[in-house]
């Protein structure tokens, strides 16, 4: 029996981006450094675009000031994203909306060589062989972050010879290991933590304290992991003064070598270069966004008045090059337009994020950062949720009291007792300067950091208190003992 065959009518809503709006979600996404880099690619793509020097003091241009005018007018991205293909005024095909003054360079934060870089610079000191330096590389890039190395030895050699075409032993590997362990960062490439503070010890000048530590380290270290003193102290006969000295010996050593210099080493280099600049001045709050590098861009003249005085010939050539001409004009108003919105919605959400965070940015105390999370961002400034997350991931502002992801400033809230909502940033602080500040013979016990916490306000249940100490890295009271 043939199949019937049915047909009938569906009506869908589907909304299609512009290519302005994909060009704006993109360019929104981008860090200061990432979209210097993209515009010098998209100018020396088209050639229609132009960063040379404004040769008319009559051209409009458009301050931060402005845009904040502009934005406050109404012009918001999602009311008004921005006009389509060629309906873009003529003012727009310029776009300035930085501030007037290049900084000569990037006020830039947390840049150090690479990790990998370094070990791979002192790799360069050693006298080995071509094959042996490819190995030691090879074990190098296999490094976590941390500086660990979290392979055991024959899974590397299998690695050398599968992806790298390199035949080696375990007995080289291990040999080529011991080499990278010499390196600085003292501790770097060991297998676990004992091994990485084993290392570290015997870098040291050789004491009667940096000997007793290397006996714990290596013959009692699970006892240690425990907090176990008193068993330590009998197993290897050690005074009290003696075992405090070991603990004093041990808290210098750096359980994470990767990250002993900055907390922003990987593969490569991370720059923390910031999108805003807030000042403090006559105690007024002052928002810049810095221009940096980022050229001025508008649309060649040249190009433009071809297209509208309509001077080509009507032969194929021509047309074909008046119509790549027009592409490429239409490309550039776009790509203008998107910068200028671009602009326009992070100096929005960061002067709706510092007008909601007032109190705090007047001295950084964290007491006064209250609880925010993007949907409040979004109904001041009345973008999408979505809009001002892509704002907000990988962007940073520079302050009188320090440098911050703009992340930092969202935090869920809780109730105090008095009913208020507090941040949770402010109750972890709370917790952390409990812990701080406890007696490290009888520490808290999770319970107590509840009672404590209640004692000031703070209503927190006691597997908040557990994910609390998580986050924020603090162990259990027992292994928070000390003798």
């Amino acid at each position: 029996m043939a199949a019937s065959i049915k047909q009938g009518m569906e009506q869908k809503l589907q909304q299609k981006l512009s290519p302005l709006q994909i060009q704006t979600i993109k360019l929104i996404e981008m860090p200061v450094q990432a979209l210097e880099q993209h515009v010098r690619e998209v100018l020396a793509d088209n050639p229609v675009l132009d960063d040379s020097p404004q040769k008319s003091d009559q051209e409009r241009e458009v301050s931060i000031t402005e845009v904040e005018a502009q934005e406050q007018s109404g012009g918001s991205m999602e009311e008004n994203y921005g006009p389509q293909d060629d309906d873009i005024p003529s003012y727009n095909l310029h776009v300035n909306n930085w501030g007037k003054d290049e900084r000569p360079q990037y006020n830039t934060f947390s840049v150090k060589q690479s990790f990998t870089g370094s070990l791979e610079e002192q790799l360069g000191y050693r006298n080995l062989d071509p094959h042996q330096r490819a190995v030691a590389s090879f074990i190098i890039g296999s490094l976590d972050d941390d500086g660990y190395l979290r392979r055991d030895i024959e899974s590397l050699v299998d690695d050398l010879a599968f992806r790298a075409g390199i035949e080696s032993s375990a007995q080289e590997v291990e040999k080529m290991l011991k080499v990278i362990q010499e390196f600085e960062p003292s501790g770097v490439g060991a297998r676990d933590l004992r091994e990485c503070l084993i290392i570290q010890l015997e870098d040291k000048k050789r004491t009667p304290s940096v000997d007793n530590a290397l006996r714990v380290l290596k013959d009692q270290f699970e006892a240690f992991k425990n907090r176990h003193f008193q068993k330590i102290m009998s197993r290897l006969h050690l005074s009290e003064d003696e075992m405090k000295a070991v603990l004093d010996e041990i808290k210098r050593l750096n359980p994470s070598p990767g990250g002993q210099i900055d907390d922003s080493y990987a593969d490569q280099a991370q720059q923390v270069v910031p999108d805003f600049v807030l000042e403090y001045e006559n105690g007024e709050l002052l928002l810049s966004m810095p221009r940096f590098n980022i050229p001025e861009l508008r649309v060649n003249r040249k190009y433009s008045e071809i297209m509208e005085t309509g001077k080509y010939s009507e032969s194929k050539a021509d047309k074909e090059a008046a119509s790549f001409v027009k592409q490429k004009i239409d490309s550039a108003k776009w790509f203008i337009e998107a910068l200028r919105q671009r602009q326009n919605t992070l100096y929005s959400t960061m002067k709706a994020i510092l007008d909601y965070q007032h109190d705090y940015f007047i001295d950084g105390d964290e007491g006064s950062l209250k609880p925010m999370v993007l949907k409040d961002i979004a109904e001041i400034t009345g973008f999408d949720i979505s809009t001002i997350s892509r704002v907000v991931n990988s962007k940073w502002i520079e302050t009188h009291f320090g440098i911050f992801p703009l992340k930092y400033f969202f935090s869920e809230g809780l109730e105090n007792s008095d009913g208020e909502e507090v941040s949770t940033r402010e109750i972890k602080k709370a917790l952390r300067e409990m812990v701080d500040n406890e007696d490290k013979h009888n520490p808290l016990t999770d319970d107590e950091l509840v009672d404590g916490l209640s004692a000031k306000g703070y209503k927190v249940a006691r597997r908040t208190i557990a994910k609390y100490r998580a986050l924020l890295d603090i162990p259990k009271a027992r292994l928070r003992r000390e003798l």
